[in-house]
């Protein structure tokens, strides 16, 4: 059996990898790229095999980077089953439609933008995938119980554990002609709230784990409620300003809310009202909720304060286009949690173009930024960054919260491996830009003492 990497080598997105054997051809994940000029094209170029001869999909978690290429590798001819969890699929009901929207969207500004211009209409610009056909992915989806071993393929045997990650995620365990290979997704920092830990597991001959974060350590959970103590104190009472804050609309923003919730409890925040301006961060509110039983006790017992005292944090779901437009004009006080949480479409855009202006205000940075997003220019330190054609000075603080990452950070990564009663004979490090897998690669070697380490490129095919 050989693997191929199809994305998520040598970068953080397009999770895919495709494994072959005798009679036998599955994915595990058909993510999206991310960021960068290079990113439509990369995923036009996307899949380039035969999909058509895949006998099924594996499917670690609904980040789009994960899943986003369903709808073309349905497109393209595939008809078989997607197998993921249930929390995934009802996640995925809300994040491939919305997906598929903003392509809609952005072919429709590219076609209205070569008009302004007077460009050559030839070629017309198409989306990656339409509603329609993301509506098709969505039927292939099938799904699939935690620690359930299941046959998806006479000769496979599968099994998906709690990552950990976001709600649904899965670390998955493949076995196939007497060998166990274990894909790790993206795995969560243990300790933090809202989902429980990353299960352990302690056996595998191959391995594929991520290193989103293996070279650098997460501020701690007390710490990072400090920085948001002092910003918002900071940005509110003194300054008397804005709080923007970009974050991803499934795993973040609860993970936002519930933090919130717990400071305002404690006396650390004053009352707040926060709207949450995003139609999917709403949407996977209420499937978390519906999933109560995937949260940890902690989170459960939040939850439940929170409903009883709303009048201390007020969550204001943003309804519509034109309320989210009337937060333009609120110039103090408002909290306004908003996605994409790379800061690449959708509602943040406008709030940004509207408050980074403003010495006055703040924007949060509280997850992960792709190389050439435009929250990743934020990150860097950018005097002035282009939304809609147009540039934006910065003058909003801006605050980077690095504790609440909802992927391990090196010393979670290697606890995880640890739990492994002997080193795999291979181990793949995926998922992470080069510094990063790097050097987790080599922390692998040095602290842990297994030697088969490698960081596949893109399109390498390496042996199982």
């Amino acid at each position: 059996m050989n693997i191929q990497f199809f994305g998520a080598a040598g970068e953080v997105t397009g999770s895919c990898y495709l494994v072959t054997g005798p009679g036998l051809a599955f994915l595990v994940d058909c993510g999206m790229f991310q960021g960068g000029p290079d990113a439509r094209l990369k995923n036009l170029r996307a899949l380039p095999f035969d999909v058509r001869k895949l006998d099924f999909v594996l499917l670690t978690h609904a980040h789009i980077d994960h899943s986003g290429l369903l709808p073309r590798l349905t497109m393209l001819g595939y008809k078989g089953p997607v197998y993921t969890t249930a929390a995934t699929i009802d996640l995925l009901k809300v994040m491939l439609l919305d997906s598929a929207h903003i392509q809609e969207k952005d072919a429709e500004w590219e076609l209205r933008h070569r008009h302004r211009r007077n460009a050559s209409l030839r070629g017309s610009p198409q989306p990656l995938y339409s509603v329609t056909q993301a509506l098709d992915a969505l039927k292939h989806l099938r799904p699939v119980a935690y620690e359930e071993p299941f046959s998806p393929h006479p000769e496979v045997q599968v099994r998906f554990f709690d990552a950990g990650h976001i709600l649904g995620s899965a670390i998955i365990e493949i076995r196939s002609g007497g060998r166990r290979l274990v894909f790790s997704g993206d795995l969560g920092q243990p300790g933090r709230p809202v989902i429980n830990d990353p299960t352990p597991l302690r056996d595998a001959d191959v391995l594929v784990v991520e290193s989103t974060y293996g070279n650098r350590l997460h501020r701690s959970l007390q710490e990072t409620e400090d920085e948001l103590v002092a910003a918002f104190t900071h940005t509110l009472r003194e300054k008397r300003g804005n709080i923007v804050i970009p974050a991803f609309a499934v795993g973040r923003t609860q993970e936002l809310i519930y933090v919130l919730a717990g400071l305002i409890r404690a006396g650390r925040l004053a009352p707040m009202r926060l709207y949450v301006d995003s139609p999917m961060a709403k949407a996977a509110t209420q499937i978390t909720l519906h999933h109560a039983a995937l949260l940890d006790t902690e989170t459960r017992e939040l939850i439940d304060w929170q409903r009883h005292h709303t009048h201390q944090l007020d969550v204001h779901f943003v309804a519509d286009v034109m309320e989210s437009m009337a937060l333009n004009d609120v110039r103090a006080g408002a909290v306004i949690l908003s996605a994409s949480g790379m800061c690449e479409a959708g509602r943040v855009k406008y709030h940004l173009r509207n408050n980074l202006p403003r010495p006055e205000c703040a924007v949060l940075i509280t997850g992960f930024q792709a190389a050439g997003t435009l929250g990743r220019r934020l990150v860097d330190g950018a005097r002035s960054v282009a939304i809609f054609g147009q540039q934006v000075p910065v003058r909003a603080a801006i605050h980077t919260i690095g504790g609440l990452s909802a992927h391990a950070d090196q010393a979670a990564l290697l606890g995880w491996l640890r739990h492994f009663r002997q080193p795999p004979a291979r181990t793949y490090v995926v998922h992470g830009e080069p510094a990063a897998a790097g050097a987790f690669a080599e922390a692998i070697r040095s602290q842990l003492g297994w030697e088969n380490v490698e960081i596949p490129g893109y399109r390498a095919e390496m042996p199982l």
